[in-house]
């Protein structure tokens, strides 16, 4: 699992590759929890490299998304591959989370 964060004058663009499982969740939570501490209030989470998430990985998304309204933030999901976005379709997230077809549209939210 890689994170690679950039920081735009909207938001900050955390791009996810390869998977998010009950292995890794817990720290990823960490860390991008600590770009909240540090002050970032809006979020994107490109989803475009990432091959897989687990039902620990939605819970983090859910965290996250919880997290960043408490303080006035956003969060905006992007670039999600088909079977990706089929996991948060199924769980019911897609209904709940803003969810944009590309960093464009995501950042377009802010």
């Amino acid at each position: 699992m890689t994170i690679a964060t950039e920081a735009t004058s909207s938001a900050h663009i955390v791009t996810l590759q390869g998977q998010i499982n009950s292995g890794n969740a817990a720290s990823m939570e960490s860390d991008i929890l600590s770009l909240v501490d540090g002050g970032a209030k809006n979020l994107v989470l490109n989803f475009a490299p990432l091959d897989y998430i687990s039902s620990a990985g939605l819970r983090m998304v859910l965290v996250l998304a919880k997290r960043l309204k408490a303080e006035g933030g956003k969060l905006v999901l992007c670039g999600m591959q088909p079977h990706v976005r089929e996991v948060f379709d199924i769980s019911g997230f897609l209904a709940i989370l803003n969810v944009q077809s590309g960093r464009a549209e995501a950042l377009a939210q802010f």
